[in-house]
């Protein structure tokens, strides 16, 4: 079982070799990037190449370890007492399998994405050691213990937004997803968009990095933001020739699918101006 990657997502040959050590190792797959880099896609690619499904756990600020496990419904076991059900003997009736408990119990091998961690409190990732590295836990109202039939591949996504505990890290394989170079970047924007002219691309390319590199930008635009604009482009029939001027003697076209806050664009307006002035 290798990752090779897929005809709709340009993987490095780095990017592979992690995806299949953490499979070897039968260790989470942790990985960082800017966002916009491909990180939670990687996960869906890595179901289809190998032919699994894909459990999706979206971590939020308010998400807690334990619901990933299960959560026991009291209040409406409450409610169902009063109304005199007879579901409330039995207190499986209310006990709600989280995303690792389908994962552990599935009939065959899943992936299972942990998506955006590091949004979670910052003992969340500890809270669940025990559980990714033993495959089991307990639950405490039936006195049952649920093991994992088929060690499912976990893929660990994180924006970086805040550090990780060190017995967290050691417990996975890491990789960090660069963010691809002109060359690469070329080739999955001719993936998603295999009939598009070629002098755009190149044309478009070159601004995009243009506007990348620009001292002062709060936030550079991502991979996902390049592919929407070159879309863009291609729908209000752009011409290359049209951007082919500097990135900062004019405010880009359709500049609000790369630029995403007010500072930036001002930044732009104010470069353009002083070109035009100079």
């Amino acid at each position: 079982m290798r990752f090779t990657g897929t005809k709709s997502y340009v993987a490095g040959k780095d990017l592979m070799v992690a995806v299949n050590a953490a499979i070897t190792l039968q260790r989470p797959l942790l990985v960082k990037g800017e966002p916009g880099t491909g990180k939670t896609e990687l996960a869906f690619q890595i179901a289809e190449a190998l032919g699994l499904r894909l459990l999706q756990w979206t971590v939020k600020s308010t998400t807690r370890a334990a619901q990933g496990l299960y959560e026991y419904d009291a209040v409406s076991r409450l409610r169902d007492s009063q109304l005199g059900d007879e579901r409330v003997h039995d207190i499986r009736n209310y006990i709600r399998p989280g995303k690792l408990w389908d994962a552990f119990t599935s009939e065959e091998r899943v992936v299972l994405l942990i998506d955006e961690i590091d949004k979670a409190d910052i003992e969340f990732p500890n809270d669940l050691l025990q559980e990714l590295d033993k495959m089991s836990f307990d639950v405490t109202e039936t006195g049952e213990t649920v093991s994992a039939r088929h060690r499912p591949i976990v893929v660990i996504t994180s924006n970086n937004e805040k550090e990780l505990p060190d017995a967290f890290l050691r417990r996975c394989f890491f990789h960090y997803i660069q963010f691809p170079d002109p060359e690469t970047l070329h080739q999955i924007v001719d993936v998603h968009y295999p009939d598009i002219k070629q002098d755009l691309v190149r044309a478009a390319l070159t601004q995009f990095y243009e506007i990348r590199e620009q001292p002062g930008l709060k936030k550079k635009p991502s991979t996902s933001e390049a592919l929407d604009w070159i879309r863009l482009l291609v729908a209000e029939d752009v011409e290359a020739r049209d951007l082919r001027e500097n990135a900062t003697s004019v405010l880009p076209k359709l500049h609000g699918a790369l630029l995403k806050n007010e500072q930036d664009v001002h930044l732009f307006e104010r470069l353009a101006f002083l070109a035009r002035r100079g």
